[in-house]
């Protein structure tokens, strides 16, 4: 976890305890580190709510219910799944906001399609339309899933600020 993230919590707890609501994370590629990276904050059992790992694609579609069938189509590494994901956790757990990740974190497992450092995140807050985006992260496995936690923690926190949210 890089320090800065450490202040991205802090607003993220301000936030949420302010708005009274709470999240989850749906993680793949980062094996819960975002969640360890809110529940590292003391006191974060009043707005962090729980994390799920589903590094597998049947850990997918049973914890969170991405059909099997999109995972085919498109793969672990879309869009679609991410926002799946994310959608499928909110839908099952008291929670307001939805964080997800997958990608491909490396050293292997890169195409051409796909190549190692490629993220797709996607983050949903109860009734508004998903937020979705890919990143493009570079250096070792580290690295990847560190830059995946920070972009992740820092759109939560954009959104949770955002005045229209």
């Amino acid at each position: 976890m890089f320090a800065d993230d450490l202040e991205l919590i802090d607003r993220i707890a301000v936030a949420l305890i302010q708005r009274r609501e709470r999240i989850g994370t749906a993680e793949s590629c980062t094996g819960g580190l975002i969640a360890a990276a809110c529940t590292s904050l003391s006191g974060s059992s009043a707005w962090f709510e729980r994390g799920v790992v589903s590094y597998s694609n049947e850990a997918k579609a049973e914890l969170l219910g991405v059909p099997k069938g999109l995972i085919a189509l498109h793969g672990a590494v879309s869009a679609e799944v991410a926002e799946h994901m994310a959608r499928g956790l909110l839908a099952h757990a008291p929670i307001d906001w939805a964080l997800a990740v997958t990608g491909v974190a490396g050293p292997t497992g890169g195409s051409e399609a796909k190549p190692v450092g490629t993220v797709w995140l996607a983050l949903v807050h109860a009734g508004r339309p998903a937020q979705v985006w890919r990143e493009n992260f570079s250096g070792d496995r580290h690295a990847v899933r560190l830059q995946t936690v920070t972009a992740g923690l820092t759109a939560l926190c954009e959104a949770l600020e955002d005045r229209d949210n």
